[in-house]
Order: C-alpha cells, then structure tokens, then sequence
C-alpha cells in the first residue's frame, strides 16, 4: 500500500520502484519503470481497482495505491528493502520531489522466526515537522 499527498504541483508518479533481496548492495534484483507503472497504471494513475493492484483513491491530489504480489510474489529468505524514488515530470524535465508518502507491507512468514527488533521511539519516526496552522 502506497499513499501520496504531492506537496508540489506537476507529476509525481516516475520514480522506480526497486526490490533489494538477500544481500543486493548497489544494484537491486527488481527495478520497475515508474510508481504508477507498478500499481498496474500507465501514462498517469486514475481511480481503479482490481483483485490485485489499484487506486481506489484519487482526488484532489490525494493518491492511494495498493498491489498484492499474489500472482507474482517476491521471495527472499533473509531480508528485503524495497525502495520508491520520488521522482516526477515538469517543465523541465524530471525532477526529485519531496512528497508526503507513507506505506505499508505485507508478507507470509514460515514460523517459527527470531524475535524482531523493538521499533524506535516515536519521536525517532517522525519524518519532518508537524505544519502548524
């Protein structure tokens, strides 16, 4: 699940999606071609929802993305770190944008499995500063 709000005007959806599996340092061992190429849209995103991959929300800027790796799942056996570059379209070209974007993943577990690490503080999370109104 991917959700956006752009902080920015123009086209925020060119950033690749990549899949660093069980040890990939520099180079990833699946790299996509754009954030609304991943969620099953092509050439802008728009309101849609399938079994697996959609956009159930798409308004005023405001953008939810899900894709379910069901007919396509990932595997790895140690670890996993998927990243998604905030890259868009404007005038002049592309550009890295700084964007609102949360997620969350989901995957099966053979059990049993170690303990996992404690999560950080909540002040630790928090991205940037809250915009006070």
């Amino acid at each position: 699940m991917l959700a956006l709000v752009p902080l920015s005007g123009n086209w925020w959806g060119e950033g690749e999606v990549k899949f660093f599996i069980d040890g990939d340092k520099d180079l990833p061992t699946i790299a996509g071609t754009g954030t609304e190429d991943y969620f099953g849209s092509a050439w802008g995103i728009g309101q849609f929802n399938t079994p697996y991959h959609g956009a159930p929300t798409e308004r005023k800027g405001l953008v939810s993305m899900y894709r379910w790796h069901i007919p396509d799942p990932v595997h790895f056996k140690k670890e996993l770190r998927v990243t998604i570059q905030n890259i868009g379209y404007g005038p002049n070209g592309l550009y890295e944008r700084s964007d609102d974007m949360c997620s969350t993943a989901y995957w099966y577990q053979k059990e049993p499995h170690k303990d996992f690490p404690k999560l950080p503080d909540v002040n630790q999370r928090v991205p940037r500063a809250p915009v006070m109104k």
